[in-house]
């Protein structure tokens, strides 16, 4: 019997498990996933948006100006990629500018800082590389961007770090309502490829659960909710391209979303996307070619000198779009001690830092329990050959020489990074898992140089054979034996 479990370790799930660590209870998080961020978290465009968006009153609109006002500080604490680059929202046509003046003021309603509607000219001056058709733009200097993957998986680690139980590999299968003298609870009944069936019970359920979220909901609810998921296709260029812009780049958005972006990363790559397409699939992350022809299309409407000869990747991700058009974070009325965090579509990312203390604080209300004394606040990630000082290198390599093996070339992760990916705090045991800890594979030849290595290190370290190394869990082997049977 624990005393909460989420449901989902996305970035959602992962920042409510580490908010409730903060507190003397005894906390788990189901997965159904083999790693933390392989859901929506872990496919968006890593925007910390500025908050003038939202519709004033809404909880987008409460939580995206908090949030974004408490990332760079969260960002220090638990040591992940975070930078305050600024936004514009380009007006092309003069006739639009009744609708960037309602985005403005929408914006001072909201509490957004320094808010300002542009020139042309100083349009330019910011952005040199932003086209010559611009008739205006608003301005949020306050706008940043993070890496949506170092972002979740440093809540979930820290979170662990704190006492909280991670259960990957481990799929909701059903959940029954129960009572007994003390009042409601639930049993999660759990089908997990390791373990089987599993069954735990809590008091308090939160439901994480992304695009699944009204699965999990109307397993304990008459009042039936629907989750959409809402596609978005994206081009990453290479780091060549990084610099063509430094600010986020939008579009004035439309009742579909916010439009399509350009953006560099906190990589020094240029993100381009998302397209926006409602589809039934909950598992639907194809690319398609029309789907990237309009992405690059409409985003050269913005900057001009985009080239698709510089792609180096396209990916989709998925939006739990909810017809009410804001988020659902609230008890459900007929399931006492059952809360959703449904829902969480754009500006979800923005909100983290805020929506683990929204949803702690209706679990204080259902359940008290006293604050920790030793809670550990702050949290190291793994350490970086590319962005480390020359002395920083040289401590490290005299620490463990591994850290002078280089295995990706293209962004140069070393043995040494790979090693400390694995072995850490809820630590890397897929190639996709690397990646996401360490960059490995996310440079111009796409893992195609140092996958075999990788896979090699991985089975090494876990102590299996490479053929049961998988891209991200599940059924995504792509070993099968080798192509030469050694003579005895």
């Amino acid at each position: 019997m624990y005393d909460v479990i989420v449901i989902g370790a996305g970035v959602t799930g992962s920042a409510i498990a580490r908010e409730l660590s903060k507190y003397e209870r005894n906390v788990a998080v189901i997965e159904k996933a083999s790693d933390i961020c392989e859901g929506t978290s872990k496919a968006n465009s890593g925007i910390v948006h500025a908050g003038y968006d939202a519709v004033p009153g809404t909880l987008k609109a409460k939580l995206n100006v908090a949030g974004n006002e408490k990332m760079e500080s969260l960002s220090k604490e638990l040591d992940f990629p975070f930078r305050r680059n600024g936004s514009l929202v380009l007006m092309f046509e003069e006739e639009d500018r009744p609708a960037l003046e309602a985005l403005y003021e929408r914006g001072l309603t909201n509490g957004v800082k320094d808010l300002r509607i542009l020139t042309p000219e100083e349009v330019r001056k910011i952005e040199p590389g932003v086209t010559k058709q611009v008739a205006g733009a608003l301005y949020a200097p306050t706008g940043g961007i993070v890496c949506p993957f170092g972002l979740n998986i440093a809540l979930a680690e820290n979170a662990c770090d704190n006492g909280v139980s991670f259960f990957l590999d481990t799929e909701v299968l059903g959940i029954e309502k129960k009572r007994d003298e003390q009042g409601t609870y639930y049993r999660i009944c759990t089908g997990s490829r390791k373990n089987g069936e599993t069954i735990f019970e809590s008091r308090v359920v939160i439901n994480a659960a992304g695009v699944y979220a009204d699965y999990i909901h109307n397993m304990v609810s008459e009042k039936k909710m629907t989750i959409t998921p809402r596609k978005g296709e994206y081009c990453l260029l290479d780091k060549t391209e990084g610099k063509l812009i430094k600010s986020t780049v939008f579009q004035l958005p439309s009742k579909m979303g916010k439009g399509i972006l350009v953006t560099p990363t906190v990589h020094g790559n240029l993100l381009v996307g998302p397209t926006a397409q409602d589809i039934d699939d909950k598992e639907g992350v194809n690319t398609t070619a029309l789907g990237l022809e309009t992405v690059m299309s409409k985003a050269s409407r913005s900057v001009e000198t985009l080239s698709g000869k510089k792609i180096i990747t396209s990916f989709a991700g998925l939006r739990p779009h909810e017809d009410g058009g804001d988020f659902i974070i609230e008890e459900v009325t007929d399931a006492s001690g059952f809360i959703d965090a449904a829902g969480i579509d754009s500006p979800g990312l923005s909100c983290v830092p805020v929506i683990g203390e929204y949803v702690a604080d209706i679990v204080n209300k259902i359940s008290p329990a006293p604050r920790k004394k030793n809670f550990i606040a702050t949290r190291k990630g793994v350490p970086s050959m590319a962005e480390a000082t020359e002395r920083e290198r040289q401590a490290l390599i005299a620490e463990n020489p591994a850290f002078g093996q280089v295995i990706c070339r293209c962004e140069m992760v070393t043995e040494g990074e790979i090693l400390n990916a694995i072995h850490r705090t809820l630590g890397a045991t897929t190639l996709d898992g690397i990646k996401r800890r360490t960059r490995a594979g996310m440079g111009r030849c796409q893992a195609g140089f140092c996958a075999p290595k990788t896979v090699e290190i991985l089975a090494r370290e876990l102590g299996v054979d490479m053929e049961q190394i998988t891209k991200a869990g599940g059924n995504s082997g792509f070993l099968d034996g080798t192509n030469k049977e050694v003579q005895s």
